[in-house]
């Protein structure tokens, strides 16, 4: 019962509960953006793991079983508990920090808030949700980002335990950067079409 894989799936349980909990509904609730890029995360998987496999290959000279491998499996867990709960954390920072608020939207400094700081849980601004959501999602491939990148490097370490843990580690950095500039890539699409329509 130690194992800590059974500890953050009872975990992510718990939090899955919390969040089905029926509640009184709010037509002011806010954006939580778990939601909103989920779907997304799930339909881009079999891509990046076949893009991230191909470029772990090249870079490690591996074979491309191995490289598939493990950014299936590094790819699995940052998406089924390391994305989530880095959302958490973002959540509890900005609620902490002042940021669950709404503070308007009348000064560019004030826009750019509203999609930075208050990015995981976007205060609703309805008219303007449609220029919000894409901007609060590029913003949130940061932190996914540096997640994504951690987290696959150690489940990549102990897939591929041969391998250098330096040239591991770039390799898994590289991988996420071309997986992550290419959903940028997307997220930006969405965002002019929203800002030209």
């Amino acid at each position: 019962m130690n194992n800590p894989i059974i500890k953050c799936l009872r975990l992510y349980q718990l939090f899955i509960v919390f969040l089905l909990l029926p509640a009184k509904a709010h037509a002011d609730i806010g954006v939580p953006m778990i939601f909103i890029t989920a779907p997304g995360m799930l339909a881009a998987l079999i891509p990046i793991i076949l893009i991230e496999g191909v470029v772990m290959s090249k870079q490690l000279a591996i074979t491309l079983t191995q490289s598939l491998k493990a950014a299936f499996y590094g790819n699995i867990v940052s998406t089924i508990v390391g994305i989530p709960v880095t959302w958490v954390a973002l959540v509890a920072i900005q609620l902490c920090t002042g940021g669950g608020g709404a503070y308007g939207l009348d000064s560019p400094l004030k826009q750019f808030l509203a999609v930075t700081w208050q990015a995981p849980w976007l205060i609703p601004y309805e008219p303007e949700l449609k220029w919000m959501i894409p901007s609060a999602t590029f913003f949130l491939l940061v932190p996914f980002f540096f997640v994504s990148w951690r987290i696959e490097y150690k489940v990549a370490n102990r897939l591929l335990k041969e391998i250098d843990q330096t040239q591991l580690n770039a390799a898994v950095r590289n991988a996420n950067l071309v997986s992550y500039g290419l959903l940028a890539l997307i997220v930006l699409g969405f965002l002019y079409m929203a800002i030209t329509t």
